[in-house]
């Protein structure tokens, strides 16, 4: 038999049994979306931490009391870590270490913002030196930061989100215009542009900068801690930097020779690693899962392909004895299973993709359905499918043609 006639044969056995068609290409569909959502989800979620995290750029790191915490016994350690002190940023800025271009500082803080009647609650106000802008990319839409001398004299001055911008300003510029921080007027100098909601900690949309000594001034407590924002003077010194600024901050604590860290570094990189640890065991289990499920789809597949058999024994037997060979028998069978297969994949790969996208358009859940995907669906279904198909196509091959003929 050549391919055409093996098709319409195969196409033939299909359509004369459409319930157990459907059934077959019900559990291969299902458990294709499955997998196709959850690696959708999983996928757009690694490129989601990935662009949430280039707000660190490969350059700089950041200096704080906390660090990474993954564990309670990892908090514990660190409530004991001594705060970072203003003191402790001058000087270190001061040293001008040789594979360090730029240190600047920060510290956070809650507060309402106002204008007039219109008020935005728990704004999430980030006092910043007039260079951290730039170590922490932060992007202007309009107008512009504020100047070293602007935060040595401690202006009142504001880069504010374009959630504290619709909400106090609505259609209005802003810029220029007069905002109350916690019941103090700032004048509103820079725009950032519209973020999105935010996964890690406070959308950017919800931000409010204003100079380091302002917030220092009046709402920081005399006892927080700061964050040091450290930029090296090029990616490849990125690793020299840090040993620079980690001897110093040491030698400044006098912190003992085998003694840990009182202080802990943040980078890029270090978010990345952490994330990728926690992702891979994440998308281990959910392969674990996607592979039960479709092993369970080619259980299917292979059973109702031997209750198929059975029931063409005869038929089998007939076409033998007209001049059929084994391996026209066992390709028609194997061209059937992986048929179900294919289609079973295809529709489970639109189901997955759309219930992937329907998650992300419903919650805003990043999820991004891609080629390699669609490619990764196409080919597991396939491969299922053939293997299903084996053992019932060389069940049907080796037939004996007379036992065949004679079966009832």
């Amino acid at each position: 038999m050549n391919v055409s006639e093996l098709f319409r044969s195969a196409l033939r056995s299909l359509r004369a049994h459409k319930l157990r068609s459907f059934l077959t290409l019900l559990g291969m569909m299902i458990s294709v979306a499955a997998t196709v959502a959850v690696i959708s989800i999983i996928s757009g979620l690694n490129q989601y931490v990935l662009n949430e995290t280039m707000i660190l750029s490969p350059d700089m790191f950041i200096v704080d009391r906390w660090g990474l915490i993954t564990s309670r016994e990892e908090w514990l350690e660190a409530r004991k870590r001594p705060r970072i002190t203003v003191d402790e940023y001058n000087r270190l800025r001061a040293a001008n270490l040789p594979s360090v271009s730029a240190v600047g500082a920060g510290a956070g803080a809650t507060r309402m913002v106002s204008n007039g009647a219109k008020k935005l609650e728990g704004a999430n106000i980030v006092g910043v030196t007039s260079n951290t802008t730039n170590i922490l990319n932060v992007t202007i839409e309009a107008g512009r930061g504020w100047t070293e001398a602007e935060e040595t004299a401690s202006r009142y001055v504001a880069i504010i989100g374009a959630d504290v911008r619709d909400e106090l300003f609505g259609p209005q510029d802003p810029i220029g215009r007069t905002m109350l921080v916690g019941g103090l007027p700032f004048q509103v100098i820079g725009l950032m542009p519209k973020q999105g909601a935010s996964m890690f900690g406070p959308s950017d949309d919800t931000r409010v900068y204003i100079p380091f000594s302002v917030i220092r001034k009046n709402f920081m407590s005399p006892w927080a801690s700061v964050e040091i924002y450290i930029k090296a003077r090029s990616i490849e010194l990125v690793d020299e930097a840090k040993d620079e600024a980690r001897a110093y901050l040491r030698s400044m604590r006098h912190t003992g020779f085998r003694a840990q860290d009182t202080f802990a570094i943040m980078s890029q990189e270090a978010i990345m690693e952490l994330w990728s640890t926690v992702s891979a065991a994440t998308f281990l289990f959910i392969i674990l899962v996607a592979g039960v499920s479709l092993f369970v789809g080619g259980i299917v597949i292979m059973n109702i392909m031997l209750v198929s058999v059975a029931e063409r024994t005869q038929e089998i037997g007939v076409r033998m004895a007209l001049g059929a060979r084994k391996r026209d028998i066992s390709r028609q069978f194997l061209l059937e299973a992986s048929m179900m297969s294919i289609v079973g994949g295809i529709l489970g790969f639109l189901l997955g993709a759309g219930l992937a996208l329907g998650v992300k358009g419903a919650t805003g859940f990043p999820a991004q359905v891609t080629f390699f995907i669609a490619a990764l669906a196409m080919g597991l279904s396939t491969m299922v499918g053939l293997m299903a198909g084996f053992f019932p196509a060389r069940r049907a091959a080796n037939l004996v043609v007379i036992d065949a003929i004679r079966a009832e």
